[in-house]
């Protein structure tokens, strides 16, 4: 069985989290995707990864924030960014029929069916196919989880960070070696 790890960043600003994003022209959209694919194996080895960046329509310019937040800069993303549709369509199409669960450290399924929305396309995915990581290990394994961000569990659980915090493929990194070293331990 295949099971994937997937983490989001999106547009943000300051303060744009506690106001729930509710800001004059404030929305989630999707700036990178990053997935990784895991045999669902004893080591959780490592099948495939995605890593794709998207250009935000309502949104184009980066602010500062997420700039700052995620390392992601306007000339990477004008330079690797492709339509939310066409990043939509290489999504599905990577999970393929063999990912039988997708975990992401919340639930990133709504933010990708919000962006179907804002960029007028249905949601392709069905949504019994995602779980959240966090939800699922504070609620089973470890409590303190509950408030830690995918970047932060490397410090959390005393493991060398794998790349740049918030950044969706190496948050992914995180998520999988959370999952292997307590998957070790018998509790995942």
């Amino acid at each position: 069985m295949v099971i994937a790890v997937m983490d989001l960043e999106w547009t943000a600003w300051e303060g744009s989290h506690a106001r729930n994003w509710s800001g004059p022209d404030e929305e989630r959209e999707i700036i990178q995707i990053g997935v990784l694919k895991l045999e669902n194996n004893a080591d959780l080895t490592q099948l495939d990864s995605f890593d794709v960046m998207v250009k935000p329509r309502i949104n184009p310019e980066l602010s500062d924030y997420i700039i700052d937040f995620t390392g992601i800069t306007q000339a990477r993303l004008d330079g690797e960014g492709i339509r939310f549709s066409d990043a939509l369509k290489r999504l599905v199409a990577f999970l393929g029929n063999d990912t039988k669960i997708v975990y992401s450290w919340g639930t990133d399924f709504k933010v990708i069916r919000e962006n179907c929305q804002l960029n007028d396309c249905s949601f392709p995915l069905d949504e019994a196919l995602f779980s959240n990581a966090r939800e699922l290990l504070s609620r089973t394994v470890d409590s303190a989880l509950a408030d830690v961000y995918s970047s932060g569990l490397p410090k959390a659980l005393g493991f060398p960070p794998p790349g740049t915090a918030h950044q969706g493929i190496d948050d992914c990194y995180c998520i999988a070696e959370t999952f292997r070293i307590f998957r070790k331990q018998g509790k995942f």
